[in-house]
């Protein structure tokens, strides 16, 4: 007989004459009740010993997180909160657990006790619903580009190149640290180093995936990039993963579109598929708001942020016209902003970009044409010589979730931009020949994925929706 798994047999809701359960024991009373788990469901079966039938021995040994396999009758439970039970008739304990050190209690945990723990937080029911979304956001993504006809394209995670040009790089190197190669001016002889350069860990495939789309028209990548930012915020990662999707021969106005009904598309996915654990979630984020001053309340629950999502229209502004509307909005005069707005140019906060989503236009936001001097070199500048063809969508309680551009595809303005940050021609060599060979408009936006999860599950620290947090001084399990 196959096992079944626990999400089925309570989903079938029939009994049956025989069934077989393998999962983590979560309680046992009164040496008769056990409280089983298999990671299907948030939900646990419970089964039923009957405790004369059995060796005390084997009795004494199931103990929460014990790993047991049993067998025996679905029946009508007897009991309130559950359909059907299993009447046990073999029990097997495949695991012991020691009830003395085994951490994850059957009591309430902090989040950071979790986090020093992480290699078994996934046995409560917070972070095996929050992996599970963060399962089915990621199918939902492969899905909705698969469908839509864009190839998956797998980019260099070492890389001699910055696409940020931010700086902050993890160095990939296999020279001896004792004994380091240096040149006559005292620098670090790259030249002798394994790939005969100076490289480092990706902070983002788009430049690479640029070269595949002006080859097979619609490419994304899906894979983990690294950013060496000395940050230990509730949002900032050391390593993470980036969602970018690339398209040839699609302007501004086109990738605003994709950008729009991409997200719509796995949020609807996940309100579809993963109803239990979003109603899981959303009823523990009630539960903290209710623990926060009345001023700090979201007004939105969970379910329904994500229902705003795909349920409006995404309102387009021009940074221009944001700027203006922040200048002048209340909270902006009476100075109840952190980071007042004086001035064009400035570079919104996350407080700003809720105002206009969640206050001021109450719905999802995409802001485009943002000053030249606050956007990546390889945003096509506009006609006005101060703008560039960027977009950015706003989401209510996190602010910019989505951040993306029309590309340069002129060679003589991008080799300028280059020069004015002072990016060697050499050191993009390839990235220019796209502007050489069959240059065209193309387009792309770059999401974290871990944005994407923090907004879908509701969790505040970015650390609780990666399986193994990586953050200044910690590199654990």
């Amino acid at each position: 007989m196959q096992p079944k798994t626990i999400s089925d047999l309570l989903t079938q809701n029939i009994v049956l004459p025989e069934v077989e359960i393998k999962g983590w024991v979560r309680t046992f009373r009164a040496n008769r009740f056990i409280a089983l788990n298999d990671g299907s469901t948030l939900n646990n079966i419970q089964c039923v010993v009957d405790f004369e039938n059995f060796d005390e021995a084997l009795l004494k040994r199931i103990t929460t997180g014990a790993a047991i396999h049993v067998k025996g009758e679905l029946v009508e439970s007897q009991g309130k909160g559950q359909k059907v039970e299993i009447q046990v008739s073999r029990l097997e304990v495949l695991g012991d657990s020691d009830p003395e050190t085994y951490p994850i209690q059957p009591k309430k945990h902090s989040f950071e006790f979790l986090r020093e723990n992480a290699h078994l937080r996934t046995r409560t029911n917070t972070f095996s619903a929050v992996m599970r979304l963060r399962s089915s956001l990621s199918f939902a993504i492969h899905k909705y580009f698969n469908e839509s006809g864009f190839y998956y394209m797998h980019s260099p995670i070492i890389t001699g190149s910055d696409a940020e040009g931010a700086g902050e790089m993890f160095k990939v190197s296999t020279l001896d640290e004792k004994n380091t190669p240096l040149t006559e001016d005292g620098k670090v002889d790259y030249s002798q180093d394994f790939f005969g350069k100076e490289t480092n860990l990706t902070v983002s495939g788009q430049l690479e995936a640029e070269t595949y789309a002006m080859s097979l028209g619609k490419v994304y990548t899906f894979g983990p990039t690294f950013r060496a930012e000395n940050s230990n915020t509730s949002r900032h990662l050391a390593e993470f993963w980036m969602i970018e999707p690339e398209v040839a021969f699609m302007d501004l106005a086109g990738n605003m579109d994709l950008a729009e009904d991409f997200m719509k598309s796995v949020i609807k996915y996940i309100l579809e598929h993963n109803r239990e654990d979003l109603e899981f979630l959303d009823k523990r984020l009630q539960d903290e708001e209710k623990t926060k001053p009345q001023a700090e309340r979201s007004e939105m629950t969970l379910i329904e942020k994500l229902n705003f999502v795909t349920d409006n229209h995404f309102k387009r502004v021009s940074y221009t016209e944001a700027i203006d509307i922040l200048r002048n909005c209340k909270p902006n005069k009476k100075k109840k902003f952190k980071y007042l707005i004086n001035e064009w140019g400035t570079d919104l906060q996350s407080e700003h970009e809720r105002f206009l989503v969640e206050k001021h236009f109450k719905c999802p936001v995409i802001l485009f044409d943002y000053p030249a001097n606050i956007k990546a070199f390889y945003m096509r500048l506009n006609d006005d010589g101060k703008t560039v063809r960027a977009m950015d969508i706003l989401f209510p309680g996190i602010g910019e979730i989505v951040g993306g551009a029309q590309r340069e595809e002129r060679l003589d303005v991008l080799k300028e931009k280059m020069t004015a940050i002072n990016i060697p021609e050499e050191e993009l060599w390839w990235y220019l020949d796209l502007r050489k060979f069959g240059t065209a408009v193309h387009s792309g936006f770059g999401l974290g994925f871990e944005r994407l999860v923090m907004f879908a599950t509701g969790m505040s620290n970015i650390r609780d929706v990666i399986p193994f947090p990586r953050t200044p001084q910690n590199a654990e399990f």
